[in-house]
């Protein structure tokens, strides 16, 4: 059997990254499993992505050696895997690396037997560690071939039993307990959890603020403001460019991994945009706004929707785009502007990072100063830095992504009265529906070129829904809602197991998936059945359904029991039960969705936190809650109920926003 490298016809990026890699790579599918059959050789499964640094250190030291490929060539089947294009391949072996007592993290470096079952595994290996590594895995498997075989027995028995963890129902008092860990762990210095590395906690800061909202708990708030204000003001936050870098590398939140990717823009997006409406403080309306520019400009993918990441490097090395010498802003700078901007952003000869300065706003500058020397400064030094070649950029459009950028994109264009950012949410919802459709009415989780595509799972149908159902409550057009409807319709049948009152992450069609996974915990991107329960939550109100407000109920009492000693690795689940346990709030609109008023008073009512549906005549015929609700003359008739009550229907928007707020 030839054996050469088969990347050259994917066209996922970082795929193709390595098509000219001397390893003879396979990507991940049957026709690799049977191939090591065939053999009786081992996989090397190698999983990353495009703008993973340490991904590209191990690509130049390892798979780009003849000495590495050799040995890889020799005794095992090569496998690469794109994260992002097949993060359901990517979850199980997260799992068995941490199971085995190792940290995750990309790249994930897996030995597998040809059944897929992994018996050893970890991350970036130095060449020399990597290379003597395969010579202990390849005699390890000719001499012990059955033992190794009953490791990976072992392992997948535990993986398996692991998914179905013992489920404990949910109490009221787990949302203090979150509040209370987080406490616990703050930084009280710099923001965010104590220690490094430091991940933005975009869903905790928006769960901590609904806890303050509702009870008060002034602590609550200080720890969602510490770690917002922390990231604003550190090196994580692109101080030019708008966007936030994936994680810092410090305590301070000053040098990051440079890489920026789709989905925290989304989620940080809301974040800030939660503490504006719950503070006033319009800096974090700005900090929103300057992020969603960023994947505007940035990411936006010219045949629609976003790209999912940038890369960390360029030439240069990691970060070499954006970090700054100080001989180089007083060579572009007037006197008076280097000294504004270098007081602004901590400026030094020394530099913060090999010499070189990565921008961190110091304590009482301002934030994106446009007027003065500092104003000019920064327009000159963003000039500067556009003259550089930029980090390469990942251009797959994902669903699930994707759908979060919708949700933030239209939830911003109603909180801050911005039509370009409901438009363009429109835009890329559009695209979604259109070029992610899959056959018999579902939807994928990405395609590029004239391909079939990789089929959805979960947290693509669960984001995308959460995207329409967003985009419904900021244009008020009865589609977005009737095709969230259809597609949460469609992820019930696909993924929703009967037996276990849950979600599976995927629809089970692929052979090679060794565990048919239920998620349920969140990390940078909430999992698909957390983002699922509110959903239900949302639809039940606007469909008036409530066998949905049931089967989220359902999903409530099967989430494991670590919640109660973990409630920190439930951040998005938890803000669904709090929403189940204390919101309730809904608002039907009777007016035309095409008066200024109407649409309006809608738009207050959903930044104030109710489910807010609005339209008349036709429009209202397609909304259900809209059903049998009485219109109010000229003035639009506001319609506010809670848990299911309903108070008498109002023209005073501002009573019936007080009605919502509770009082």
């Amino acid at each position: 059997m030839e054996r050469r490298n088969l990347l050259d016809g994917e066209t996922s990026p970082y795929l193709r990254q390595h098509k000219d890699n001397p390893v003879a790579w396979r990507p991940w599918g049957a026709a690799a499993f049977a191939e090591a059959r065939e053999l009786g050789r081992p996989v090397f499964l190698s999983i990353g992505y495009a703008a993973c640094h340490w991904c590209h250190v191990m690509a130049r030291e390892s798979f780009e050696d003849g000495d590495v490929a050799a040995l890889l060539d020799a005794g095992f089947v090569a496998v690469k895997v794109d994260r992002e294009e097949r993060p359901d391949v990517d979850a199980i072996y997260m799992d068995a690396v941490q199971a085995l007592g190792r940290p995750g993290g990309w790249p994930l470096s897996v030995f597998l037997d040809p059944e897929g079952r992994p018996f050893f595994g970890g991350t970036y290996y130095p060449r020399e560690a990597f290379l003597e590594l395969l010579r202990q895995i390849d005699e390890a498997w000719r001499d012990g071939r059955a033992r190794v075989g009953a490791a990976a027995a072992d392992l997948a028995a535990f993986l398996a039993a692991e998914d179905r963890r013992a489920a404990g129902p949910l109490s009221p008092a787990v949302l203090a307990d979150f509040a209370a860990a987080w406490l616990a762990r703050r930084d009280p210095l710099f923001g965010g959890r104590r220690g490094a590395p430091k991940f933005p906690p975009a869903h905790d800061a928006r769960l901590l603020l609904r806890i303050w909202r509702r009870t008060g708990d002034v602590e609550a708030l200080e720890t969602a403001k510490g770690a917002l204000d922390g990231m604003l003001r550190g090196g994580v936050h692109d101080q030019l460019g708008g966007g936030f870098h994936r994680y810092s590398v410090d305590e301070r939140w000053l040098v990051p991994h440079f890489e920026k990717m789709l989905y925290d823009q989304a989620n940080l997006a809301e974040a800030y945009l939660d503490a504006h409406l719950a503070t006033g403080d319009p800096l974090y309306a700005r900090v929103a706004r300057s992020t969603l520019d960023y994947v505007l400009s940035d990411l936006a993918a010219p045949e629609g929707g976003f790209a999912c990441a940038e890369d960390a490097d360029s030439p240069g090395g990691e970060g070499a785009f954006y970090v700054f010498a100080a001989d180089e802003l007083r060579a572009a700078l007037a006197p008076d502007e280097y000294e504004a901007f270098a007081a602004a952003y901590d400026v030094t000869d020394e530099g913060n990072m090999d010499g070189a300065n990565v921008l961190a706003l110091r304590p009482g500058a301002p934030f994106a100063e446009q007027r003065g020397p500092l104003g000019a400064a920064r327009r000159k030094a963003l000039a500067l830095r556009a003259r550089r070649e930029r980090p390469a950029r990942d251009d797959k459009v994902l669903a699930d992504w994707n759908g979060l950028a919708v949700a933030a994109l239209a939830r911003a264009g109603r909180a801050l009265d911005e039509p370009r950012y409901a438009a363009a949410a429109a835009r890329a919802a559009t695209h979604l529906l259109e070029r992610l459709a899959a056959p018999g009415g579902g939807l994928l989780h990405v395609r590029r070129g004239a391909g079939e595509g990789v089929r959805g799972a979960l947290a693509d149908y669960a984001f995308v829904v959460r995207g329409l159902l967003q985009l419904y409550q900021s244009d008020f057009d009865p589609r977005w809602l009737e095709q969230a409807a259809r597609l949460a319709a469609k992820q019930d049948e696909l993924f929703w197991s009967e037996e276990r009152g849950d979600y599976f992450s995927t629809d089970g069609t692929d052979a090679t998936l060794i565990v048919r996974r239920v998620e349920p915990f969140d990390g940078a991107v909430p999992a698909g059945r957390s983002i699922a329960a509110l959903n239900l939550l949302d639809l039940a109100t606007l469909l008036a359904e409530p066998r949905l407000r049931a089967r989220a109920e359902r999903l409530f009492a099967s989430t494991p029991a670590d919640a109660a000693s973990a409630p920190l690795a439930f951040a998005a689940l938890l803000a669904a039960w709090d929403e189940y346990l204390h919101g309730g709030i809904s608002a039907a609109v009777v007016g035309d969705r095409r008066d200024p008023a109407a649409l309006a008073a809608a738009r207050r009512l959903a930044a104030a936190g109710a489910v807010v549906a609005l339209g008349a005549g036709e429009d209202a015929a397609r909304v259900p809650a809209l059903a049998r609700r009485e219109a109010g003359g000229r003035a639009p008739s506001i319609h506010v109920c809670r848990d299911g009550v309903c108070l008498p229907p109002t023209t005073n928007v501002a009573a019936a926003l007080r009605a919502v707020a509770g009082h």
